[in-house]
């Protein structure tokens, strides 16, 4: 969410017992337009909240005018001091995966992998590196599989250009409350993997600038996502994750997510 709609945004999910109270939300509507002009971001969403046993995670994420490119990603632990976290890697991501449990609220708390996985501890011992994993890295990790698992757009929401960039529809309105019960009328925003294996007959009924990305409808097991009518204006998308259950509010005929 924007910056600027989190209050709004907030108010949606709050049925959900999710929500920042009064002194987060007038932090974040001020730091967030100062991290959106020192880092020279085009834009600045607001991701979430990732809850520690001693404190919680707030994260933002900085883009680019390619909507589509990797972006930046900063967090904080008061929503007024922000730190830059760095790209995620392929070991970092495996690493994360062997670690169990809540997340501490200490960025520099270590998790010793000798007593979660004293095969892969050894295998870091080899290589000359320490058997350990920072919470740090851990947070990075745990953002990247949220984004790549359920990072969701309507569709219409983002176009792609010929030159290959993504940028948000102007004359996107919103979808229908016909088409905002489909499946199919939700992506993944993330780099599309069953669109590739289509057949020629399948893609001729896809628009290139639109339909450039994986439809829900499509994912395996089926079922993970189910879209339910909130209010007679809002339509709920709840999408099941291995560790949680995520859920999209998306306002019927307006581009308010």
């Amino acid at each position: 969410m924007e910056a600027l709609s989190v209050p709004a945004a907030l108010a949606l999910v709050a049925g959900g017992g999710a929500g920042l109270s009064p002194e987060l939300r007038a932090a974040l509507g001020a730091s967030l337009p100062l991290v959106q002009r020192d880092y020279r971001f085009e834009r600045v969403w607001f991701w979430g909240c990732i809850q520690g046993v001693r404190g919680s995670y707030y994260i933002a994420q900085g883009l680019g005018p390619d909507r589509a490119a990797p972006r930046s990603r900063l967090y904080s632990l008061n929503c007024l001091d922000w730190s830059l976290l760095t790209p995620a890697t392929q070991e970092m991501l495996a690493l994360a995966e062997q670690v169990k449990g809540r997340f501490q609220g200490d960025p520099s708390f270590e998790y010793s992998l000798a007593e979660i996985n004293p095969e892969a501890a050894a295998r870091l011992v080899e290589s000359g590196k320490e058997p350990v994993i920072k919470e740090e890295a851990r947070l990075i990790a745990t953002i990247e599989h949220i984004d790549r698992a359920v990072g969701v757009v309507p569709r219409g929401a983002f176009v792609k250009t010929p030159l290959g960039s993504v940028h948000e529809n102007r004359l996107f309105e919103g979808l229908s409350l016909v088409e905002a019960k489909k499946l199919s009328s939700y992506f993944h925003f993330t780099e599309p993997a069953n669109l590739k294996n289509k057949t020629l007959m399948e893609k001729a009924d896809l628009d290139p600038s639109t339909d450039f990305l994986d439809s829900l409808e499509h994912d395996i097991p089926r079922g993970k996502g189910d879209v339910n009518i909130r209010l007679g204006e809002c339509v709920k998308l709840s999408y099941r994750m291995p560790w949680s259950y995520l859920t999209l509010i998306q306002v019927v005929s307006t581009n308010k997510l």
